[in-house]
């Protein structure tokens, strides 16, 4: 390939046919026109009579560029011109494709793909052999085979980005313990080190395999946004970058949990700095209800904070009953000081109002209410209180002499009277010492410094229920911390005082991590009574992909211990995302406040290296023979006048306009591209025909290539199904797009709605209701029945919502026991996929053998289901299941494989099977 800025030659050496210009030029001087002959009338023939016989001299110089022009254009055709290339393939052998597909490689995933398809198809031309790779760690990893071009892109197709970062070492790993190497590695990177890149291409370079690495350029590298920092009630946010050339300015965005957009902010690099902050000023009541921040333009799972209640400053209110001038002597300095930085602190205003000042502070909205030595409520006051705290308020309580002589109900345990001092009737020789925390306590991984100590406390009578409600304990073993939950909310007591009259505990940095902790329970994110092992495991509620995207946790998605979720790193088992109960999740981000970017530098070991090729290929091939063809055209004009076989006299009026308005149609049409099919596997006459003669399941296309390949690898497993089990023989899956593609080849449309579904323009919508009027029947499939059981509303069940209000849909019910589906071919009572428990929609019944009153031979138009019916037929080469059947697992998907024999069965023989149940009375009729 010759390269010459953004247009090179695929061919180059057809250009050696421009040396033939001046061969041509003078071919056609020494051959011009035949003359021009034109019958004189005979008087005319002897006036002026010439007797030599003329013949032009020369062919007109405008006549010989044009043709000069045409020799150019073709042998510019012939040499495959190609504007803005992607990168060449050199070299023989088995080709492995290495494609990073970590979270920085979402940002233009497309551009990978479409780079790596190329490769693919020039390593087709010269029959080599190809795997593709990628480097993001699975759950399970897949082994490395090569296999023929299209093998590879259906491997390419099932490939995609992953929210955590690449595992370069492990891949090389796999690679050098493959049965067979490549002989050439092309290495699709991201551009960045994440540790061990030089280690792995020496490594492969020794064992001989040459590495060719293509990777963004500087200007094109990602950014990654780190989680906020909370302080003096902002929020600051830190975006960092790998080097000083990667973009320098940009955008983010904060979401509620219902998708609006809270805020904006811009940010810019200083001119060599690799990190930038920005502050989000928002009133407290909008910062809380921040759940995402997003960088602007091509999000990834890298510039994606997910934020659960631990960023939410949180309102306290104080109120002590030790009303001391001395700051050191209060308990609300302690407190003060300890929470300042992390919550909104509120004291009661109490002015002239006659309202107590714990009934003035539940007059607004509470998280946490703190009472320091406060012994007995009022009436009014404690059920005020006791209310507050059904509905999800947190009582904290801190001890003194003033609650040592009397307390009221609202404390979690009950009391010895008298508590416990040195020196005192129940004394200690020395001050106790604080046990290390269990694990079943919210205190849970803080370490216990050996100097605090506790010369006095209240103590909690052990005849009374202490099961559970121990959260810190001192070293003999009596109570520090208990606690009780009362309806939606909790009651604490701490059991020294707030200041440092009774413990030094006020005065070391275990005080202010313990009272943290107990704010957080105003999030739902302590133990549940009586839990000691459960509550300690937050299962996956929501993870993000790789492009920043709430979806659905994965099958092999695992619980994160609650201890653990600050040092878990994102990985196939723990992507990043939401973990543990609605209302109590912890968030799992891809970054933290120590992720840096770090671009790779040099590397040993390289056969080449490279940046991505600037923009997308395009062949101009067909332009230029088209421009030929249209010169030529032209050309045979221009050599019909001068020969005079076309003038005025010959042509008849009109003629030359009706000439020129046809080569003009004729060349357009040339230009316009062939009709396909969505796939753009087949082309159009070729395709429908083989649809024609042919029975195909179809899908449609959606535009997301991962979504397709399920499809397509779907109905491709339930096609190889058929053929095993039943006499029919169905051909190849095809894909079909709704907007231009012919529908009625196809008994049966697999319809996958992803939550990217656009609407449907009005020329589809005809179709699409014309298709379901004349025989068809679609199977919509949102695939979300996971996420429906655990009360998560979808985009999917939305854009599906959608679909159907455009167009005329009949009445629809779950499918009856005595419809046809349930016998078409097996006996089934539900209808499973991936998935299990979801409902199957059919058009409603009117007969009791189940078939409906539609036109459609009594065979419904339209099945809505959400199991993913794909996802359970969707099998490899091999043979092997691509997706896990959850819950039942292999017994479910063979209930699923059954499900889709019955399912084309009844879209193909109509009301064949519904007839049957007429049968036994034919027959007693008959005297049978």
């Amino acid at each position: 390939m010759i390269a010459l800025g953004p247009l090179a030659f695929a061919t180059p050496w057809a250009l050696l046919g421009l040396l033939a210009l001046p061969v041509i030029w003078w071919l056609l001087k020494v051959t011009p026109p035949a003359p021009h002959r034109v019958r004189f009338p005979a008087i005319r023939l002897l006036v002026g009579l010439v007797p030599e016989t003329e013949t032009p001299a020369h062919t007109p110089l405008w006549l010989l560029l044009l043709r000069l022009v045409i020799a150019t254009l073709i042998i510019l055709a012939l040499a495959s011109p190609l504007w803005q290339p992607a990168e060449r393939l050199a070299g023989q052998g088995p080709l492995l494709l290495l494609v990073d597909n970590g979270w920085p490689s979402a940002a233009d995933w497309p551009r990978r793909v479409a780079l790596a398809e190329s490769l693919i198809a020039q390593a087709e031309e010269t029959d080599r052999r190809v795997a593709v790779l990628g480097t993001a760690p699975e759950a399970a990893p897949r082994s490395l085979t090569f296999g023929t071009a299209d093998t590879a892109l259906g491997k390419l197709a099932a490939l995609q980005p992953q929210p955590f970062l690449p595992d370069r070492i492990a891949t090389a790993r796999q690679i050098e313990n493959a049965a067979e190497r490549p002989a050439q590695l092309v290495w699709i990177s991201d551009g960045l080190d994440h540790g061990g890149a030089a280690s792995v291409t020496a490594r492969l370079s020794e064992l001989g395999i040459g590495v060719d690495l293509i990777e963004p350029g500087a200007a094109e590298q990602v950014l990654a946004l780190l989680p906020p920092s909370m302080e003096s009630g902002a929020m600051t946010l830190t975006v960092r970058r790998p080097s000083p050339d990667a973009p320098g300015e940009g955008s983010l965005t904060a979401f509620a949990a219902d998708g609006r957009p809270l805020a904006h902010e811009s940010f810019t690099f200083a001119p060599d700095a690799l990190e930038t902050q920005t502050v989000l000023s928002l009133p407290l009541e909008l910062r809380n209800e921040i759940t995402r921040l997003s960088l602007d333009g091509a999000a990834t799972a890298g510039g994606t904070v997910l934020l659960d209640e631990r960023w939410r400053r949180h309102t306290l209110g104080l109120v002590s009953g030790n009303d001391s001038e001395q700051p050191l002597l209060s308990d609300l300095y302690y407190l003060e000081r300890a929470l300042e930085p992390y919550v909104d602190v509120r004291k009661p205003d109490m002015g002239e109002s006659d309202e107590s000042p714990v009934e003035n502070l539940l007059a607004e909205p509470l998280s946490v209410l703190l009472l320091a030595d406060i012994g007995r409520l009022g009436d009014e006051e404690a059920e005020q209180v006791g209310n507050w705290v059904l509905n999800g308020g947190v009582l904290v309580r801190f001890a003194g002499p003033r609650l040592a002589a009397q307390a009221d109900a609202l404390i979690p345990v009950p009391l010895r009277a008298g508590g416990r001092e040195l020196g005192g009737a129940l004394s200690w020789t020395e001050p106790q010492h604080l046990a290390p925390f269990g694990p079943d306590s919210p205190f849970a991984g803080i370490p216990v410094p050996d100097d605090v100590i506790v010369k006095r406390q209240v103590l909690a009578d052990p005849r009374g229920d202490l099961s559970g409600r121990i959260w810190a304990r001192l070293e003999d073993g009596t109570p520090l911390v208990t606690a009780r939950a009362e309806g939606a909310g909790w009651i604490v007591l701490v059991h020294v005082t707030a200041n440092a009259e009774w413990s030094n505990l006020a005065f070391s940095g275990l005080y202010v991590e313990m009272l943290r902790r107990l704010v957080d329970l105003s999030q739902g994110l302590a133990p549940v009574e009586g839990e000691t092992n459960g509550a300690a495991n937050l299962p996956p509620r929501q993870t993000l992909d790789a492009f920043g995207r709430f979806t659905q946790p994965p099958a092999w998605a695992t619980p994160l211990p609650r201890a653990d979720i600050d040092k878990t790193t994102p990985s196939a088992l723990h992507p990043p995302g939401l973990y543990g109960d609605a209302g109590a999740a912890r968030a799992l981000n891809t970054n933290t406040a120590s992720s840096r970017l770090t671009p790779l530098a040099a590397l040993s070991g390289l056969a080449s290296r490279r940046a991505f090729a600037a923009g997308t290929e395009q062949t101009l091939k067909t332009p230029l023979l088209i421009a030929a063809f249209l010169l030529l055209l032209a050309d045979g004009v221009a050599a019909l006048v001068l020969t005079g076989r076309l003038s005025r006299k010959t042509l008849r009026p009109g003629a030359t306009t009706a000439a020129l308005i046809l080569l003009t149609v004729f060349g357009i049409a040339l230009m316009q591209p062939r009709p396909a099919f969505a796939d753009e596997t087949a082309a159009d006459e070729a395709a429908a025909l083989a649809a024609v003669l042919e029975t195909h399941l179809a899908y449609v296309v959606t535009g997301n290539a991962a979504l397709d390949e399920v499809s397509r690898a779907g109905l491709q497993g339930l096609s190889d199904t058929l053929r095993r089990r039943t006499a029919l023989e169905p051909g190849a899956p095809i894909g079909v797009n709704i907007e231009r593609d012919e529908l009625a080849f196809f008994p049966l449309l697999y319809w996958p709605v992803g939550p990217a579904q656009p609407p449907l323009s009005e020329a589809a919508r005809a179709r699409i209701d014309s298709y379901m009027k004349h025989g068809g029947t679609i199977l919509f499939d949102t695939r979300d029945q996971d996420q429906t059981i655990k009360g998560l509303t979808t985009d999917a069940s939305q854009r599906l919502r959608d679909i159907l209000n455009q167009l005329d849909i009949p009445p629809l019910e779950p499918v009856p026991d005595t419809h046809v589906l349930t016998r078409a071919f097996y006996l089934l009572a539900d209808f499973p996929g991936r998935w299990d428990g979801g409902p199957l929609w059919v058009e409603r019944t009117r007969a009791s053998d189940g078939a409906t009153a539609s036109s459609n031979d009594g065979v419904s138009s339209i099945l809505i289901g959400s199991n993913d019916y794909a996802g359970a037929w969707a099998r490899d080469e091999a043979g092997r299941a691509l997706y896990a059947a959850v819950p039942g697992g292999e017994r479910q998907r063979e209930i699923a494989s059954r499900f889709g024999v019955n399912l084309v069965m009844y879209a193909l023989t109509g009301n064949y099977k519904a007839d049957q149940v007429h049968l036994p009375a034919l027959l007693e009729r008959l005297g049978q």
